[in-house]
């Protein structure tokens, strides 16, 4: 088929949606010829023409919308603004049958089909049910692997990707320094200069899709004294005098918290204190203007606050808003639109009493309820139940745990701010780990998505490992699925992808998975104390997994590299049920072997699994999970 497409204009993203329109066209079809044009405009007397580009015809937004109307290979492909675009390109390759089931090449699934004008026809219009549909840097990773993420992020419908601190060397030296235990992959040390590098030239990744680009959160409070902070550690080196001054008291000592520069909260009641973060900030904001959103955070970790004679005056939440309307001013007075995400997290859920924020339009509210269940839903909780919040008393706060309790918070913060929001969650960080199967996570996951509006929030950005995707995406898919339609049904979407990923024997991949997650599922042993039951679960998750290896995982792996992950898993969860097993039996000795066993097991797998898989976080936490087994 000779199809004749045309590009509206020469901005960056429209040109890089316009070039990856042909290169999955050529691929679907490779005997089509394709005639790639540039036009300033759209000329509508040119019939026969795939346009690609802004023409006018939805109303320019920073918030997404797609539009495509083509019929018999002629029409247009656009958007509410460039990234749109590239949005609407991806959905118009989905309905050709394009699926990208994971991240990287191997994840990508392209249909071979002759093309002829009478199939190149689609008519759509729409919006996505929430506004912010992003991931968050976290985990062990190295270059490859975020650029992978966020080439997949825009496929799949989100359109967000965020960078914690200002030079993100913790992620990264975990992953380029500290390989020396694993001969099949090299050891290249990275200082923060090298990641600096690396961070430039995901920029140009995430720009050259018109991502929104979000960054640092942490770091502010040491950096803003010129004491570099880049990850969790203890800091051993001396302090300057001004950052020591500038410490919160806490017991009758200006001191680190933890030893901590990033944990540690400063004497925000202090002008001059409240002048260097203000200065920080827009010092940043001038050298990177890149940044769409620039998430300005207090310290990490809970009752850590000043209590010096003036901090005592007021809430934590309180000096916080005094800080952020400070910033306001200082950025609109420089000219300066960025928009600033302040954090609901810790101390900080306690709502503000004395201030609030002269201008809404500036600011982003980011819910981060890190310590509620993920055992329940959003949606599982009844709103009209009264739920009390608890008082407030300075350094000896008790964090919420449920759901509901969680967003009780939220609520009294939503009484003085009304403006944008979203949820900044951990589903994929810990949690996921305890579920081997995924299907659970999964399921919560995009009840959670699905639901984020009966609660306020406009979007999620998700904190959570960048390499999440064994045995399955599926929780990132159906996560991105639910942002995109609120509506989406769960069923269908695990259908869609199990069937994408799998191909041939997907029903029973997906059956395969959920009896995974329902064997084993710790709550059978941790909540409902049945150490009997989960030992008997582990034992048949060890024959399902024995019996599908061979009937199907071995026979398709050789062919597709979903089933050959799959292979992978199968090794990781027998090894796993050894483990679970040892320790519901209160083996410690048993416990110990199967401990060492299934890191190497890890060990030996990391370079075949490295791109879905990140074994630190697993090791850390079977070992934290499984081991309190032994206790029970």
């Amino acid at each position: 088929m000779n199809v004749i497409m045309a590009r509206i204009g020469y901005g960056r993203v429209i040109e890089y949606a316009f070039t990856e329109l042909e290169k999955y066209l050529k691929r679907i079809d490779p005997k089509s010829f394709i005639d790639a044009r540039v036009y300033d405009t759209r000329d509508l007397s040119k019939e026969n023409i795939l346009w690609v580009g802004l023409d006018g015809s939805v109303e320019p937004s920073e918030d997404d919308r797609i539009k495509i109307e083509v019929k018999n290979g002629g029409g247009i492909i656009t958007g509410s603004n460039p990234r749109s675009v590239l949005l609407a390109v991806y959905r118009f390759l989905f309905e050709l049958g394009c699926r990208w089931v994971r991240p990287g090449e191997d994840g990508e699934v392209i249909p071979s089909l002759s093309l002829t004008r009478g199939e190149l026809n689609l008519s759509l219009d729409e919006a996505p049910s929430q506004r912010h549909r992003g991931i968050c840097i976290e985990g062990q990773v190295n270059y490859e692997h975020v650029r992978d993420l966020i080439e997949w992020i825009p496929r799949v419908g989100m359109n967000s990707y965020f960078v914690q601190f200002q030079t993100p060397s913790y992620f990264f030296k975990r992953w380029y320094n500290d390989q020396t235990d694993c001969e099949d992959i090299p050891v290249d040390p990275v200082d923060d200069d090298d990641v600096d590098h690396i961070l430039l030239r995901l920029e140009e990744e995430i720009s050259r899709r018109g991502l929104a680009y979000h960054a640092v959160g942490h770091s502010w409070t040491c950096e803003a004294f010129g004491v570099r902070g880049t990850e969790w550690r203890h800091h051993d080196e001396p302090l300057p005098e001004d950052f020591a001054n500038a410490l919160a008291l806490r017991d009758g000592k200006r001191e680190l918290w933890k030893y901590s520069v990033i944990n540690t909260n400063l004497c925000y009641s202090n002008p001059s204190v409240r002048r260097h973060l203000v200065d920080a900030v827009l010092e940043y904001c001038r050298k990177h203007k890149s940044v769409d959103y620039l998430h300005f955070w207090l310290a990490d970790g809970d009752n850590n606050h000043c209590e010096c004679p003036e901090c005592v005056k007021y809430r934590p939440s309180d000096y916080y808003i005094v800080l952020l309307n400070e910033l306001d001013r200082a950025l609109t007075e420089a000219g300066m639109s960025t928009k600033l995400v302040f954090l609901i997290y810790e101390d900080l859920l306690w709502a503000p009493e004395h201030f609030h924020l002269e201008n809404p339009e500036r600011f982003t509210l980011m819910f981060a309820p890190i310590t509620r269940s993920y055992r329940r839903a959003f949606a599982d909780f009844d709103p009209k139940e009264k739920l009390d919040v608890k008082p407030f008393i300075r350094n000896k706060l008790e964090r919420p745990k449920s759901v509901g309790a969680s967003v009780a918070y939220l609520e009294r913060w939503q009484e003085h701010f009304g403006g944008d929001s979203f949820d900044f969650d951990y589903h994929l960080m810990w949690n996921h780990y305890t579920d081997p199967g995924y299907y659970y996570t999964a399921r919560l996951l995009h009840l959670d998505m699905k639901n984020l509006h009966k609660i306020g929030l406009n979007g999620m950005i998700s904190c959570q490992l960048n390499r999440a995707f064994l045995p399955t995406a599926l929780p990132n898919y159906a996560m991105a699925k639910a942002l995109w339609d609120k509506e989406s049904d769960f069923e269908e979407v695990c259908r869609e992808y199990y069937s994408a990923a799998f191909g041939e024997g997907w029903r029973d991949a997906d059956l395969y998975l959920r009896k995974i997650s329902e064997l084993f599922d710790l709550a059978v042993a941790t909540e409902e104390k049945d150490l009997c039951r989960f030992i008997s679960n582990c034992k048949e998750a060890k024959a399902l997994i024995t019996s599908f290896t061979e009937s199907h995982i071995i026979p398709f792996s050789e062919t597709n590299p979903s089933w050959r992950y799959l292979e992978y898993h199968a090794e990781m969860c027998l090894a796993y049920a050894d483990l679970a097993i040892a320790g519901a039996m209160h083996d410690e000795a048993k416990y110990e072997e199967e401990t060492e066993r299934f890191k190497a097991l890890l060990l030996r797998l990391r370079p075949k699994t490295h791109h879905v898989f990140d074994p630190r976080v697993a090791n850390r936490i079977y070992e934290s999970y499984l081991h309190n087994l032994l206790k029970i």
